[in-house]
């Protein structure tokens, strides 16, 4: 943590007196990166909306994108409707009086002065808007007698101080009882998908504390810095192979520079290794720094170069890797090859305002002449994704289709120790599967009016599984080395023992004031071990529920 704080001190004292207006970030999975992902599809061309690669976004830069995008295209009356509604959620990034944002009927005079936000003010050198948030959520599942529910409650606060400080920060307290099939991975990894220490909640259910919150400023006119504890998001697929926000958030300090064609982001982060849950306990650290590098190679197309080093040390960091323009391999390299470093390649292309086109290549480490002989070295670990979005499928207004393929190599992410592995508090850093698996994901969307929103799922995966206490390189936390992995050859996708997952999921939400959703959903898993009855599972959730100023929770696993 020292090494993070002192860099940041540093920054501060070489930044100019006079900072650019400052701004804070859209959290990932809000509704407005629907909109937002429509506008970019159809728009091609635009250059703030074409650096989408790299989340949660800039709330300034998405407001100038959208009002700029806004003007050139034929929005349908749903998206018409979301983009006003973006804007009533961003206003202080909306220039003018915000009249028209007014709410007829303000609670108190101050409550509500606009329907997106409990509590706001704009004035020349502040900004300020508070939102509480409730989620609750009951289930029930088949063959489970236990009352599933979800119950989260906090608080939200975002702002800026005289156009040159950002800030926000997010607070709940939650309990929840989930699902047999999360109980069980929860049982395994001895970790909450998405959430780090935690509590037992009545023998069965969770209860845990999640506290997030970043301040940012300028460096110059086109470099941003942020400071804090949050998650991020690399990539246009619904997984990542690079970085995902499944695991829990971190401390992180991000530089972004956007100019002309290209977006560089500079990410470092501490991180926790697989620890056992205990509570009064200092946690060893390990750290985290990735590059990525995105250029608009033409109005449509956008190709991205990733890079990325795990590492621990005790006691102190390893500061040549805070170096913003080299290359982490080269500088792992000269520390002995000791760390885990890995290296992609991603692209994106907008094509006929009608179609984008997407994917990601993760290299961990691989020998070409290993690959060609074909012999499954299991060293050679890598993994790709590919995918597709067709948004007003067949001409229907904001009926939406997405297609995603990926598919990872055995004992891609791990490393030879259990601390420089690609995850973070016992969760994967990127794919929730970890690796040795192929999976194929459809996603349907349908807003047919402005209020009411469909949405369906459906997941197929292969991934090979360790058998006893042999290791088939499926979970990055165990080393990869001897004795768990014994042999060196015979490794291709879905060695080991063969489970196949197949999961769908049905939404219908109706958002009945702003940010205030009743939603119905059901899901079905039929999870099935080859050659092995005893270990098949298939189940099938119903849920209802009523969520205010917070985004959907899920288990697409």
């Amino acid at each position: 943590m020292q090494f993070i704080i002192k860099s940041v001190v540093a920054v501060l004292l070489v930044a100019p007196v006079a900072t650019m207006a400052q701004t804070t970030f859209l959290p990932l999975e809000s509704k407005e990166y629907i909109i937002l992902e429509r506008m970019e599809i159809k728009s091609r061309v635009d250059s703030v909306l074409n650096f989408s690669k790299t989340k949660p976004f800039s709330r300034k830069q998405m407001i100038q994108g959208a009002l700029q995008a806004d003007s050139s295209l034929n929005l349908t009356t749903v998206d018409q409707y979301n983009l006003q509604r973006l804007k009533l959620n961003n206003l202080e990034w909306i220039p003018g009086d915000h009249i028209e944002y007014a709410s007829i009927k303000p609670i108190w005079k101050n409550f509500y002065k606009t329907p997106a936000n409990m509590f706001e003010v704009h004035k020349k050198d502040f900004s300020l808007i508070i939102n509480p948030f409730i989620y609750y959520q009951v289930s029930k599942e088949r063959n489970n007698s236990q009352h599933l529910f979800l119950n989260r409650r906090g608080l939200n606060v975002r702002g800026k101080i005289a156009d040159k400080i950002g800030f926000a920060a997010s607070i709940s307290d939650n309990q929840e009882r989930d699902p047999l099939y999360v109980q069980r991975r929860v049982s395994e990894h001895q970790a909450v998908p998405g959430q780090g220490f935690y509590q037992d909640f009545k023998r069965t259910g969770y209860d845990y504390f999640d506290g997030r919150g970043y301040f940012t400023f300028n460096v110059t006119k086109y470099i941003d810095v942020a400071f804090g504890y949050d998650k991020h998001f690399i990539g246009n697929g619904y997984r990542s192979l690079f970085l995902s926000d499944f695991s829990n958030s971190a401390l992180f300090l991000k530089l972004n520079t956007r100019i002309w064609k290209f977006n560089y982001q500079n990410l470092f982060m501490e991180l926790h290794p697989a620890e056992p849950r205990a509570a009064n306990v200092l946690f060893p650290k390990k750290y985290a720094a990735m590059h990525h590098l995105d250029v608009n190679v033409t109005k449509w197309l956008n190709i991205g170069v990733f890079e990325g080093v795990i590492f621990g040390r005790k006691n102190r960091f390893e500061f040549g890797y805070l170096n913003p323009v080299i290359f982490y391999r080269s500088a792992e390299q000269q520390n002995g090859s000791f760390d885990n470093s890995v290296a992609g390649l991603d692209f994106k292309a907008n094509v006929a305002n009608k179609f984008q086109f997407y994917g990601q290549l993760i290299l961990d480490e691989f020998k070409l002449s290993e690959l060609r002989a074909g012999n499954g070295w299991w060293a050679n670990k890598f993994g790709y994704q590919l995918g597709a979005k067709y948004i007003d499928v067949f001409n229907i207004p904001n009926l939406d289709l997405q297609m995603e393929l990926n598919r990872v190599r055995p004992f891609t992410y791990s490393h030879n120790d259990s601390v420089a592995n690609y995850t973070h508090y016992n969760q994967p850093l990127a794919h929730p599967l970890g690796a040795n698996f192929s999976e194929l994901l459809g996603i349907l969307r349908y807003q047919p009016k402005p209020k009411w929103m469909l949405e369906a799922k459906l997941m197929v995966y292969k991934q090979g599984l360790n058998i006893g206490a042999e290791s088939f390189g499926n979970n990055p936390l165990l080393p990869n080395r001897p004795p768990h992995r014994l042999k060196d050859y015979g490794f291709e996708i879905g060695s080991g023992q063969v489970v196949n997952t197949t999961y769908g999921s049905l939404l219908v939400s109706y958002e009945f004031k702003e940010k205030l959703f009743l939603e119905l959903s059901a899901m079905g898993r039929n999870y099935k071990v080859e050659n092995n009855t005893g270990l098949s599972e298939n189940t099938s959730v119903i849920s209802a529920a009523f969520r205010w100023n917070i985004n959907r929770r899920e288990f697409v696993f």
